[in-house]
């Protein structure tokens, strides 16, 4: 080895462990989301859901402390009172936050905190959380909206006709995100979205933070 050489050693991340950090998986109602984060989260293990509370009522196939955190208006005022949410919005009459405790612990783990939420949401958390990833997803079109929360069965005409004309609204801040993601064809937006995250997670600044 010549003197120059070992005078200046190459120097490398101190470990492969990237830094956390929070991603964002945003759009209109009705648009996969759901769909999209889980198979994400069944094909890259370090990525984890961030479970939102919430005042709405549980839907027939909805699990507590699965799909959501399910609480009383009251308790949900106690804790954003508390301080306890990262962000918290108000949609169609209900309220949604995101335990503040749960995301800063994960992300001090290394991992990749998954928040699924809609646009009114996703704006909260890009400014509540510096450094976030977000990725708007959009949708084949507004028919296909139509058709998918149609088939929930959960709401009454006139509900699916107001979600598709926030809907309508809402496409038109995609432009706010990092990312977009076309869910035309389930395996192909699957794909893309899981190629973010590896994308995100190889970031120089995130390999070595100093």
């Amino acid at each position: 080895m010549g003197a120059a050489e070992s005078a200046n050693p190459i120097s490398l991340p101190r470990s492969r462990k990237a830094a956390g950090f929070l991603l964002v998986v945003s759009g209109p109602s009705g648009v996969g989301k759901g769909t999209l984060v889980e198979r994400l989260l069944a094909l890259r293990p370090e990525c984890i859901l961030s479970i939102s509370v919430t005042t709405r009522a549980r839907r027939p196939h909805e699990t507590d402390d699965v799909q959501y955190h399910f609480v009383t208006r009251d308790e949900f005022e106690r804790q954003r009172a508390a301080g306890e949410f990262l962000e918290w919005a108000e949609v169609y009459g209900h309220l949604y936050g995101t335990p503040r405790a749960f995301v800063e612990d994960n992300l001090k783990d290394g991992r990749v905190v998954v928040l699924e939420v809609d646009v009114q949401g996703g704006a909260s958390v890009r400014k509540a959380q510096a450094g976030s990833v977000s990725v708007f997803i959009w949708p084949p079109s507004l028919e296909t909206l139509r058709e998918r929360l149609g088939g929930r069965g959960t709401d009454a005409p006139e509900v699916i006709e107001r979600r598709l004309g926030t809907a309508a609204r809402e496409l038109e801040q995609w432009k706010d995100y990092d990312y977009l993601v076309w869910n035309d064809d389930l395996e192909s937006a699957v794909a893309r979205l899981v190629a973010i995250v590896d994308a995100e997670r190889s970031r120089i600044t995130r390999l070595n933070p100093s």
